[in-house]
């Protein structure tokens, strides 16, 4: 217990990959029903409307990367990644990576205007629609992502404070100014094209990398 909300070690199915004997691997999958997740350094009393929280009975877990708190609910796709990290590799360079094989993909669907911003979330000019962390342990990288399709953005307001930091990018705007998702901006995208569109991304990450499973 964290306060007067129930706070539960990270167990959602991404974490499966945590304990996988491969060297690379990723998960993407769908929430079956709507999470909030803090970031390693984050409590619930500063991070949530804990009266909310309770009162609407979610659940709430803490995932060992760092990043602000997030919410999952099934309009987002959820995604993780593990790999090797032999050569220390700067973790700016690594979302980069990441993020160019997600903006390539998410291209040849025809969404455009397309940016890695911050240190790592992905934004549709200067609107945020994806957030990432990660974590290192043992020298494999864990990392997390979530994707905005369609969430309406006063879902994020009614359980989120304002995060303690923010990228330089967001300049003090509010949830409802900062955050948008695929369809606000026009894309008709479910949440299954979006994973296909994360699945092209990733394989093509694997490839680039010389990566097995």
């Amino acid at each position: 217990m964290e306060g007067s909300v129930n706070v539960e070690a990270y167990n959602l199915p991404d974490s499966e990959i945590m304990n996988s004997p491969a060297l690379f691997d990723f998960c993407i999958w769908r929430p079956d029903s709507t999470y909030i997740v803090l970031g390693r350094a984050n409590n619930p009393e500063t991070a949530l409307y804990t009266e909310k929280v309770i009162q609407d009975g979610l659940r709430v877990l803490k995932r060992p990367s760092g990043g602000e708190t997030v919410i999952l609910t099934p309009s987002m796709a959820v995604f993780s990644i593990k790999f090797p990290q032999t050569s220390r590799e700067r973790p700016r360079s690594v979302f980069d990576k990441i993020n160019s094989h997600l903006i390539s993909s998410f291209e040849s669907a025809g969404i455009q205007n397309l940016n890695t911003k911050g240190i790592s979330d992905l934004s549709i000019g200067n609107l945020k629609i994806m957030g990432s962390s990660m974590y290192l342990k043992n020298n494999t990288l864990f990392y997390h992502a979530v994707l905005n399709v369609s969430e309406d953005i006063n879902l994020i307001s009614k359980y989120l404070k304002h995060p303690s930091k923010e990228p330089d990018y967001r300049k003090g705007r509010s949830h409802s100014e900062f955050v948008t998702s695929l369809r606000k901006e026009g894309y008709s995208i479910s949440v299954s094209d979006a994973e296909g569109l994360i699945m092209n991304a990733l394989t093509s990450l694997k490839k680039s990398e010389n990566y097995s499973i």
